[in-house]
């Protein structure tokens, strides 16, 4: 993505997280996102989220992936998308 585009991420604690967006793609009509706090960092860790638009289809909410296959899965996706980096999944 072209222009440093953020989405703000409420935590568990109420603190709000600025997120910005590096990559977007569609698979099986779900929105992910492939995100960071950090734009400047070249060894900045990077998440996946997808998104959950509510039942009228106006508003979503965003959660981290956390399925190990969705994950392995989309990781390998966003991999094709951003040839110039190299996405390592880190398992809790």
């Amino acid at each position: 993505m072209s222009k440093n585009i953020t989405i703000p991420f409420l935590t568990e604690d109420g603190e709000e997280i600025q997120f910005y967006i590096m990559e977007q793609t569609m698979i099986g009509g779900v929105n992910y996102l492939l995100v960071t706090e950090d734009l400047e960092d070249e060894d900045a860790e990077v998440m996946m989220m997808k998104e959950n638009p509510d039942s009228d289809g106006e508003f979503a909410s965003y959660e981290f992936v956390e399925d190990d296959d969705e994950l392995n899965a989309i990781s390998k996706v966003f991999s094709e998308l951003m040839e110039d980096v190299d996405i390592e999944i880190l398992y809790d």
